[in-house]
């Protein structure tokens, strides 16, 4: 959508750049808390909108430190809580890769807001305190993951390869059945969650440029160029003519709709009309 690409031309600069390390770093801290004493977590830190209407405003923020995979004190538990770790880690990081900082900030916080969303409609229409977790953000990392990247591999129990698009789809049908025998409370969160997943990349549209196959398409002519003749501009848009001597912070990428090696500055890139044979023999 237009809007979303000039809003993310203005405000891109302010993006968190590495944002799951932080947050990463949260869901460690969210570990040790939980190893001392969880109830630490729910009486202080949690998201309770009762106590967020008292001025406990911290809680807006706090919650996320909540660990994925984590249940009780026990070896098995610590180790599957690091291994959770390292996943969402791994996937947050890949989907900046692919998106960008700023689109995958936005992700995030879209996830965050569909949480505390749910909790104060639980609050003010159902009249019931929910204590939500990050169980469902994080969940939709993962398929946000899938479906940019459903061929990838997962290796179940560290030896049996399996690819993403299976597990999505699994995990899809526990949500399911999730939400038909679950409470009012998981409906609503499981409803916003989807909501926010389907909505971003209804903003975002053009997702198949973030596939792995593009990027790496793209990632060989960035080699090609940088084979340059001395003289020369690695890069120039194809509309306006600008390249990186005019303005060194200019970005420029290749549209994967043109036909042909076409390249436009981050001015053009979403706004160009897309070169085919035909317009070509016009």
């Amino acid at each position: 959508m237009k809007f979303f690409t000039d809003f993310e031309r203005k405000y891109r600069k302010y993006a968190i750049r590495n944002l799951m390390y932080y947050i990463t770093i949260l869901y460690a801290a969210g570990l040790v808390v939980w190893l001392l004493d969880p109830m630490i977590y729910y009486n202080y830190l949690s998201l309770n909108v009762g106590m967020i209407l008292r001025g406990q405003i911290w809680r807006l923020a706090t919650f996320l430190i909540y660990p994925p995979a984590f249940g009780s004190w026990s070896f098995t538990q610590i180790f599957y809580g690091l291994i959770a770790l390292f996943l969402y880690y791994n996937l947050g990081q890949t989907l900046e890769y692919v998106w960008g900082s700023f689109r995958f900030n936005v992700f995030f916080i879209m996830g965050i807001l569909a949480q505390i969303v749910a909790a104060f409609v639980g609050y003010f229409v159902f009249g019931q305190n929910w204590l939500l977790t990050t169980g469902f953000l994080n969940a939709s990392l993962f398929f946000a993951f899938c479906i940019i990247n459903p061929d990838a591999q997962f290796y179940m129990f560290f030896v049996l390869p399996v690819k993403a698009k299976w597990i999505a789809i699994a995990e899809a049908a526990v949500y399911l059945y999730d939400f038909i025998m679950g409470n009012i409370a998981v409906k609503v969160e499981l409803v916003l969650s989807m909501i926010t997943i389907i909505l971003f990349f209804a903003m975002t549209r053009n997702y198949k440029r973030y596939a792995p196959k593009e990027i790496k398409r793209r990632q060989e002519f960035k080699q090609q160029a940088k084979i340059v003749v001395p003289g020369k501009t690695r890069h120039r848009c194809a509309v306006c003519g600008r390249t990186e001597l005019d303005n060194p912070e200019l970005e420029f990428r290749y549209c994967s709709k043109c036909e042909g090696n076409y390249e436009y500055c981050q001015d053009h890139l979403y706004t160009h009309k897309h070169v085919t044979k035909d317009s070509v023999q016009e």
